[in-house]
């Protein structure tokens, strides 16, 4: 069965739509609308006529999609919902998706509807961690703020006791207060990063990382890092020092990961108004119920680290209005994808 222009009044009302339509025979997309061209990344018909639909769906909703389409066959509509597509890019998109009954040659195919929510999530998800970490950040400076006080005060006194006291103790304690004091001043300045009242610069993203992967050449010759820089004449605007201790923190976050020989991928590309940082590395990964807490102050996956690290890098990307996806596979590495306005 072929499916156009001979039902026109179908084909006009979807042809300029800005949803996506598609009709599936059997679970073959036999049409195709611009704006489903578009949403895909789709160049040429072949790349998706006779196609299975599944093909372009993330594989966690093939289930669900196919009771959908059980109840199309049936003569029903579906309700709205939320699923995640994918691109020939390889992106993956969040949309929502309803399916209905199209009757063609006396035969019941299935309409599918696909409206692109992306930047609706993503604003939804930038929202819900600005206020995680507003309210982490509140919570964590008034913390660091009362420790940090008395903490000072006994460095004080045990100074004036090593005038009066010689103890081979007391240099080490003297030490581990300022220790602890440096970690509660980051969490302070994490917690209020305006502190420093920054102004805002232009900056290159490229010119600064290819800067910042020099600074490890020491430690760089068991990690290979390979850099796929697009778009280099691109610029964001933001507080300079904060965006670079944020990626400082992202490479030797990736370096560590990295137990013997490993690789790192830098990658760097301008879409859709923002500036895509991908830092990909071969590392021992993160599991899955712990990548929601990254971010979070005093959460680590290092043995020896304090957790202020990855704090610095959300809570400043957030602030300069961009976003952070976190992918992770035990034993074979971690992605962060940050996103970070033009």
């Amino acid at each position: 069965m072929t499916f156009g222009k001979s039902n026109l009044d179908f084909y006009q009302m979807v042809k300029y739509s800005l949803d996506s339509y598609f009709v599936l025979q059997d679970h073959q997309v036999i049409y195709v609308n611009q704006a489903g061209f578009d949403l895909l990344g789709l160049k040429y018909p072949e790349q998706i006529i006779g196609v299975t639909f599944h093909r372009f769906l993330h594989p966690d909703y093939h289930e669900s999609f196919n009771r959908r389409l059980e109840m199309v066959v049936k003569g029903k509509a579906t309700e709205l919902s939320e699923k995640r597509m994918i691109r020939t890019d390889g992106e993956l998109i969040d949309v929502e998706v309803m399916a209905a009954p199209y009757i063609l040659d006396n035969q019941i195919l299935a309409q599918v509807i696909v409206r692109n929510i992306s930047a609706r999530k993503l604003t939804e998800r930038r929202l819900h961690n600005l206020e995680k970490l507003s309210s982490i950040g509140q919570m964590a400076a008034g913390i660091a703020h009362e420790v940090r006080n008395p903490l000072t005060a006994v460095k004080g006194f045990l100074q004036l006791l090593e005038r009066e006291v010689s103890h081979s103790y007391l240099p080490i304690i003297v030490e581990e207060l300022d220790n602890a004091i440096k970690t509660l001043n980051n969490l302070l300045q994490v917690s209020k990063p305006d502190l420093n009242n920054e102004p805002d610069v232009s900056i290159n993203l490229c010119s600064e990382l290819e800067s910042l992967i020099f600074l490890f050449q020491e430690k760089l010759y068991k990690v290979t890092v390979y850099k796929h820089f697009q778009d280099t004449d691109k610029e964001i605007r933001g507080k300079k020092n904060l965006i670079l201790k944020a990626f400082f923190n992202l490479i030797k976050n990736a370096i560590e990961a990295i137990d013997g020989k490993g690789e790192i991928i830098v990658e760097h590309y301008y879409k859709n108004g923002m500036i895509h940082i991908k830092i990909k590395d071969t590392g021992t990964g993160i599991p899955a119920e712990k990548i929601r807490l990254l971010g979070t102050p005093f959460f680590t996956t290092k043995e020896d680290g304090v957790g202020m690290g990855l704090t610095q890098v959300f809570t400043t990307i957030h602030e300069h209005g961009g976003h952070i996806h976190v992918e992770s596979e035990e034993r074979k590495g971690t992605v962060f994808h940050i996103q970070l306005p033009v």
